[in-house]
């Protein structure tokens, strides 16, 4: 059987954050296609996380495209430094977007790929009139802000009612999916639709971390 590669982009939320650039060498030795990077603001989320000092000072060693998840409450603030960071995908929350089309029409006119973020309480039914100009559509499978937390199957349903609507509208829009994302539920959710999968405790709390990644990226 046809074995199908998947997206993997392992989370630096979950990495020892006294050795960031071991991390970074790790993933940059993987199978890895990106590197997810969260940025928290304590507002939009309950937390912190990366700054534009961190993203600064290991951009020149990172070797995979960044995946930049703003968990922030004004994310279009962050556009020009992203982008000048050579930034891959650069994902923003439908809850704080009110002009949603703009914003992602704007993103992708820095040549940067245009995600926007849902979590769980948001149906994907919010993206049918905005689906045309997103590249990427990130599902929480968690509730945002912090590392570690259980999966919420309902994901599964949500993945699958997506993909239908991305094929109905003939689009190719990736799904990725962020949250609880270990072995089973990678599994699961490349199954019901998803083409890329964000996983930290999984990859970092690994035995081998390298060995998690390929497990991840490799289905049947």
């Amino acid at each position: 059987m046809q074995r199908k590669q998947t997206i993997v982009s392992p989370s630096l939320l979950s990495a020892d954050f006294l050795h960031l650039q071991d991390s970074v060498e790790m993933i940059n030795q993987s199978d890895a296609d990106w590197l997810h990077i969260d940025v928290m603001d304590g507002v939009f989320v309950p937390n912190l996380s990366f700054g534009f000092p961190i993203l600064e000072a290991i951009r020149p060693v990172v070797k995979k495209p960044l995946d930049v998840h703003l968990m922030v409450v004004n994310p279009m603030d962050y556009l020009d430094r992203l982008a000048a960071l050579q930034t891959e995908v650069m994902t923003i929350h439908y809850e704080v977007s009110q002009h949603l089309h703009r914003s992602m029409t704007a993103i992708r006119a820095k040549g940067v790929k245009a995600g926007v973020s849902l979590n769980p309480h948001t149906p994907v039914s919010m993206l049918e009139d905005v689906l045309e100009v997103c590249d990427v559509v990130l599902l929480m499978s968690v509730n945002p802000g912090f590392g570690g937390q259980s999966f919420i199957k309902r994901t599964l349903h949500k993945v699958e009612t997506l993909r239908a609507m991305i094929d109905r509208q003939g689009l190719n829009t990736l799904i990725e999916v962020d949250g609880g994302v270990n072995e089973a539920t990678g599994q699961a959710l490349v199954n019901a639709g998803a083409g890329a999968l964000v996983a930290g405790s999984y990859v970092f709390k690994h035995r081998s971390p390298q060995e998690a990644i390929r497990i991840l990226k490799h289905r049947e």
